[in-house]
């Protein structure tokens, strides 16, 4: 045999070793790269889908627990008899429905099982009261279950056999001031819209759903998976999220991952992913807890899908021809061209794979071997991008959920909730300074006749002008707040007894300039008090309350302080 053939056949045999061994490499730092990606990808989206979730939620939660607090409802449900706290609460259920997402409310009483209802299109309006709930009866089960269980806040996917209706429904235990639970509260979202926008997502590969705290499933694509009224339905029986994975392990490692982020102290932003099989494919498994919702949020990534290995096959071919180029040439020419270049990008490729996104500085490189530096580039930048691109939408949307639960969407006002929180700021302050500040209740009187003559959209103009006069006489450190309906809550800082008197009576005064259809009267009547240091919270709004329902008792369209 010639010399020349058997190098002819030494450099095959070292081109078919070496193809073999950079196909072997390849595939496993390709697929090492994908998963590690995939885990960071599935924590973002995980986040991200979290927040769409909690972002039309939380406010829905937030006039729910304003419903359930409010003074009116409280009085009616513990007296259910008294025709004029009926008469009061069914007004107070009107002006929280125009709030609400839907439109809708219900209100459930445990002294007599009374349930009051109106939806979006004004059905009920002469007979919010819809049926009695009756505990013999297992579609009125929920509500017995969730008074026994004392929870305050529940959700439940729940069909409702008497109206006829499948929502995802908020429940707000409505508890007196010593804690007896007096009746439930809340509304009730249109679930085929809340599974389009929120799980029905156009992302092929990846699989949104949502589970409560036993794992049954309450919001899936597949709304035959979904168990609806799980909170009556027994353990062993009900659909969970384990009966979406092939293996009994991959069960097991579900139930594990939900137990560990429930063990949390604070598990807001954990995530938790593993790999299961889904119907014989290979899937990442990410897990969230949503301590707010009290619910679990996961998310199935199809990585074959998502970033198939095969994207990857234009950079093989090109480092495979790079390699056979290199094999030709002379040992110096395979160190300074192929080697050297090779060991520093897959130096930078195992970066990638351990999670660090950085860039890196790589030598030019030339030809085939520049190339494929380029693609890794382009590679580690399409990473980064995306990374930053959903880190960035996670950051907007929970700042955007964050504004939106502190303001009041009619008027631009602070609402309840962000009232709350300047209190108590103000309370700290006022420890620490020693100066008092004041705290001004304002009702708007006969607001209710405004709104049955002229009608509710009149009802909402006239609420905004009022704001926009309060805004008049505020000073710089004050804040006005809508505090529920038609009552607003002034707080002033700085203050004493004089500027408080002033202030009440601006506010009072300031109603006359507010216009109205057929110059309809507005008047307010006003309560304040001036708050001590160390004077809890509670207590400066329960004398504020009491000088209001002093005014009232005046005559009303007046400021009275106590």
């Amino acid at each position: 045999m010639s010399l020349r053939s058997r190098f002819l056949i030494l450099t095959g045999a070292l081109v078919l070793i070496g193809l073999a061994g950079v196909w072997f490499a390849f595939e496993r730092i390709a697929e090492g790269i994908v998963e590690q990606w995939g885990r960071q990808v599935a924590e973002i989206q995980v986040r991200y889908d979290s927040a769409r979730l909690q972002q039309p939620l939380e406010r829905e939660i937030a006039l729910s627990r304003q419903l359930a607090d409010s003074t009116a409802i409280r009085r009616f449900a513990r007296d259910p008899d008294n025709d004029l706290h009926e008469a009061a609460a069914i007004a107070e259920m009107e002006s929280f429905r125009n709030n609400f997402r839907d439109r809708n409310y219900f209100v459930a009483l445990a002294d007599n099982g009374a349930y009051y209802h109106n939806n979006a299109e004004d059905e009920y309006a002469d007979e919010p009261l819809r049926y009695h709930l009756d505990p013999d009866d297992p579609d009125d089960a929920w509500f017995f279950r969730l008074i026994e269980e004392g929870r305050d806040f529940h959700l439940n996917v729940n069909p409702d056999t008497e109206l006829g209706v499948t929502k995802l429904w908020i429940d707000v235990l409505i508890r007196d001031r010593d804690g007896t639970i007096l009746g439930m509260t809340g509304t009730g979202l249109e679930l085929d819209e809340i599974l389009r926008e929120i799980v029905d997502i156009d992302q092929p590969g990846i699989t949104t759903l949502f589970a409560d705290f036993s794992g049954a499933i309450q919001l899936y694509r597949d709304p035959e998976f979904i168990e609806f009224g799980s909170v009556v339905q027994p353990e062993g029986r009900k659909s969970t999220v384990d009966r979406l994975v092939d293996r009994s392990r991959d069960r097991q490692r579900l139930e594990t991952m939900m137990e560990e982020l429930r063990d949390l102290d604070d598990p807001e932003g954990e995530v938790r992913t593993d790999f299961v099989q889904v119907d014989g494919q290979r899937q990442l498994a990410g897990v969230a807890h949503l301590p707010a919702l009290g619910w679990y949020e996961v998310t199935l990534m199809d990585l074959d899908e998502v970033m198939p290995v095969r994207h990857f096959t234009p950079v093989l071919v090109v480092f495979a021809f790079t390699l056979i180029l290199a094999l030709l040439l002379v040992h110096l020419a395979l160190q300074r061209l192929i080697f050297r270049p090779l060991a520093s990008l897959e130096n930078a490729m195992a970066r990638i794979q351990a999670g660090d996104l950085r860039p890196v500085d790589l030598p030019q490189g030339r030809g085939e071997i520049g190339n494929l530096i380029r693609h890794y580039h382009a590679m580690a930048d399409a990473i980064r991008n995306q990374t930053r691109n959903l880190e960035t939408k996670v950051r907007e949307r929970t700042d955007a959920l964050h504004r939106l639960a502190r303001k009041d969407p009619l008027t631009g006002l602070v609402n309840r909730r962000g009232m709350d929180e300047l209190l108590d700021d103000h309370y700290q302050q006022a420890l620490h300074s020693g100066e008092p500040f004041g705290v001004i209740y304002l009702d708007l009187d006969h607001f209710k006749p405004l709104n049955d003559t002229h009608g509710h959209a009149t009802g909402d103009v006239t609420l905004t002008r009022v704001a926009e006069r309060l805004r008049e006489i505020r000073g710089p450190e004050d804040r006005v707040a809508r505090w529920g309906g038609d009552e607003f809550l002034i707080l002033l800082h700085p203050c004493d007894q004089e500027r408080l008197s002033q202030i009440g009576q601006a506010a009072v005064e300031t109603a006359a300039r507010v216009e109205t259809p057929e110059d309809t009267p507005v008047t307010f009547s006003a309560g304040g008090h001036l708050a001590q240091p160390g004077q809890p919270v509670g207590e400066i709004l329960e004398r504020a309350d009491r000088a209001l329902y002093a005014a009232k008792a005046s005559g009303r369209n007046r400021f009275e302080a106590v």
